[in-house]
């Protein structure tokens, strides 16, 4: 027997056993530890106009683009996936209003309020960005009159809100630049005004564009009188015989 097998036998038996119990211990406690989870973050405040210009080093436009980049991905962090109707909309505002402060012609933000955070399943959220792109269109119709078509669009079949799509495309026929803005988009508060029964008032916005010279393109105004007799025909079919 050699000096290190005596050694081994000479150490108490409860020693090992409890070195052993030990080992075990450690390792069922590290299997029964729970793995990281993946926390969700919120979305900060963005910083202040004077923040961001100074950022900008005189390149609005490319921290404009970087920032929105940033917003856009936020939903997809490390080991994460947000819904977009778990962000927080006030700050997505408040984000993209930064945004096109930095960059006032550009689009995508714009595109991100009325086609991406208004498709949502949660009418609260998409009501406040279709009114967040039609405070953009007062400011600036003419850059911005097809987001507030679309938001219109957006009022009538998915929140199947007649009389809010009616506002925004009133006010697209009330500030829209002719001259920008095609005819379709001018003219959806009447066919809106069609759809919600009003055929007396549609008949009469359509007589005055026919009337007063605004259209001009042949196609468009037979596709007006074609609404204009089919709405007449309407009323007639409506009346009760005597």
């Amino acid at each position: 027997m050699t000096v290190g097998q005596r050694a081994l036998f000479r150490v108490p038996i409860p020693v090992p056993a409890v070195v052993a119990a030990a080992l075990i211990l450690q390792i069922g406690m590290r299997a029964a530890e729970q793995r990281p989870t993946a926390m969700a973050t919120d979305l900060p405040a963005p910083p202040s106009q004077m923040i961001l210009a100074t950022a900008a080093f005189g390149e609005p436009i490319g921290l404009a683009q970087g920032l929105t980049l940033y917003i856009q991905a936020f939903d997809t962090q490390p080991g994460i996936s947000i819904p977009f109707k778990d962000l927080n909309y006030d700050r997505i505002e408040s984000w993209l209003t930064s945004i096109l402060a930095l960059h006032p012609t550009g689009q995508y933000p714009m595109l991100l309020a009325s086609q991406v955070y208004s498709q949502v399943p949660d009418q609260n959220r998409q009501r406040q960005m279709l009114e967040f792109a039609y405070r953009q269109f007062e400011h600036d119709p003419v850059r911005h009159w097809r987001w507030l078509a679309h938001a219109a669009l957006v009022a009538k079949h998915s929140l199947h809100d007649l009389p809010l799509a009616l506002r925004y495309a009133r006010a697209l026929a009330q500030r829209a630049d002719h001259g920008s803005v095609p005819g379709w988009a001018r003219q959806m508060h009447i066919f809106l005004l069609e759809d919600m029964g009003e055929y007396e008032s549609a008949k009469i916005l359509l007589g005055g564009l026919l009337a007063n010279g605004t259209v001009t393109d042949p196609h468009e105004i037979l596709f007006l009188m074609e609404r204009l007799k089919a709405l007449e025909d309407v009323e007639k079919s409506t009346v009760a015989p005597k």
